[in-house]
């Protein structure tokens, strides 16, 4: 009596890819945005608080949008994409192809969409590159110095070299999608959503802004 062994691959949890620098950002800049609004409404006067309520509503849904909100979600059998408003699910049977050019990119059914939290740094590159051909740059000396023996002027080997953040990032996305397109959980189409708990509130917002400066 034989036992039929399962082939496909355990789903793991999701991997997430995130840019830390923008999160901060946000962070940051929602914090500026409450004690600038919070002030108003306590010490202002007239339709000034009103118009506080308004800016903040209004700006606070755009900040969480393009800093703290865009995210990738990817594991054995799909990716998803958060993006400022929409978020788009990508089962890897349908995804052609993920690169990184001037921008990070995901192509499936005929449709690119941007992958906002894996910015593509040119300048990162550049010195990547550098340290890859043997022209270390001043803050990649060091690191390309230390992949080569004492007075061995050979170059580091190609597979040992560092590569820049953005372009590992879409590497493990097409190292995932290879491995699980043919998955059987792989399988389907790309659904798309917009984000209306972000839409809603900033559009409220700029409304109410419209209608006070107007009134005012």
């Amino acid at each position: 009596m034989s036992s039929e062994q399962p082939t496909d691959e355990p789903v793991y949890d999701d991997r997430v890819y995130r840019s830390p620098m923008a999160t901060v950002t946000g962070v940051a800049m929602l914090a500026l945005l409450a004690w600038l609004c919070g002030d108003t409404v306590v010490r202002g006067s007239g339709n000034a608080p009103w118009i506080a309520v308004a800016v903040a509503l209004c700006l606070a849904p755009l900040i969480v949008a393009f800093t703290i909100r865009p995210a990738v979600f990817a594991n054995a059998d799909r990716m998803r994409v958060r993006n400022p408003f929409r978020t788009i699910e990508l089962p890897w049977g349908a995804v052609d192809t993920v690169r990184a050019r001037f921008s990070a990119e995901v192509v499936a059914e005929g449709s690119r969409y941007q992958l906002w939290s894996i910015p593509v740094s040119l300048r990162e590159r550049k010195r990547v590159n550098r340290i890859q051909n043997g022209r270390p740059s001043r803050l990649g000396g060091l690191m390309g110095r230390s992949m080569t023996a004492p007075g061995d002027g050979a170059k580091p080997p190609v597979d040992a070299a560092p590569r820049a953040s953005a372009d590992q990032n879409v590497d493990e996305l097409r190292e995932l999608h290879e491995r699980g397109a043919s998955r059987a959980g792989a399988q389907g189409t790309v659904k798309v959503a917009w984000s209306y708990e972000i839409l809603v509130p900033a559009v409220i917002g700029l409304l109410l802004l419209i209608v006070l400066l107007a009134t005012g």
